[in-house]
């Protein structure tokens, strides 16, 4: 059990359910009926009322978890019986390390996807229970198709995170899909400007993407694995990571000039004090093993930019 805690690689998981918490605190806020939740009631539309009593929002975080963790077994099984992993710095995966078999480590994949899928399917009932059966389709249809995104990104022939595709997954997953799609669960409609924060919390994903691949662009390179920043080279790959952090602060402030009320909705700058601090060293870093120390940074500053930017909005 150890070893696969160590293969679900729990750091990722702040970092995965920054999307949930900026999707769910804008719902709950744009919420029409004022309402008190109950855990299972799928009729009302709850409004202005804590996070914590929202089956909506709980449900939400742990599918958002699971395929976070899917997509961790996948990506050490995939890189793993590759070979990519073989001359890893750092900490140890799982399978190339010959702790978990292929085998095994294929049969969690498959125990994950599933308890994923059905907490997923409980999601969709709490959010459109009978009543909505299209939206259900739909969510159901994306869901599965996150299980799928999440397995193909380095397993296959046709794994996309081997061809730099990788960071337009991350993009719109993280971003998009998850903060869209959980203010839709709350709603059930769309606002144009809820894509502003959506874009924000996926630059940021994609930005820790981008680390991690600056950090192994070597290693990548000799596993045939051409991830964006190898197809880029390391100094065009520093410019795109500004510009990822850059235009991420740019879309949350749009968002708040739009819907200003309140100037504690621009508490979410005090994450970006330390993502200055990292662009900073970035910036000057000429070794690419040093960086591996940057990825938490920037994860859990996104996970504190959701928190800030959330509270900021209901104050």
């Amino acid at each position: 059990m150890k070893n696969y805690i160590k293969a679900a690689r729990l750091r990722t998981l702040p970092l995965s359910v920054s999307g949930i918490i900026v999707g769910a605190f804008l719902g709950n806020f744009d919420c029409f009926i004022n309402v008190q939740d109950t855990f299972f009631n799928s009729t009302v539309c709850v409004k202005r009322i804590p996070l914590y009593q929202s089956g909506i929002f709980w449900l939400a975080i742990l599918t958002t978890i699971g395929f976070q963790v899917l997509s961790n077994f996948a990506n050490d099984y995939g890189d793993g019986i590759k070979g990519t992993d073989n001359d890893r710095k750092g900490e140890a995966r799982m399978v190339s390390s010959g702790v978990i078999t292929p085998k095994q480590m294929k049969r969690a994949m498959i125990i994950t996807a599933i308890i994923t899928l059905v907490i997923a399917l409980l999601l969709i009932y709490e959010a459109f229970g009978k009543e909505n059966f299209l939206y259900s389709v739909i969510f159901f249809v994306l869901g599965v198709s996150s299980i799928i995104a999440a397995i193909k990104y380095t397993v296959g022939k046709s794994a996309y995170g081997y061809s730099g595709f990788g960071d337009v997954f991350v993009f719109v997953f993280f971003g998009l899909l998850s903060v869209v799609g959980t203010y839709f669960l709350y709603t059930k409609k769309l606002n144009i400007a809820i894509f502003l924060p959506a874009f924000t919390i996926g630059l940021l994903s994609t930005a820790v993407l981008n680390l991690n691949n600056m950090r192994d662009r070597v290693n990548d390179a000799k596993s045939n694995k051409n991830t964006l920043v190898v197809k880029m080279g390391a100094e065009s790959a520093k410019y795109y990571h500004y510009s990822l952090l850059i235009s991420s602060f740019l879309f949350a402030f749009l968002y708040t000039i739009i819907r200003y009320q309140s100037p504690f909705q621009f508490l979410f700058i005090v994450a970006y004090i330390p993502l200055m601090k990292h662009l900073y060293f970035v910036m000057k870093n000429k070794e690419e093993m040093l960086l591996d120390g940057e990825l938490k940074k920037v994860a859990l500053s996104t996970f504190l930019f959701a928190i800030l930017f959330g509270l900021g909005q209901v104050l």
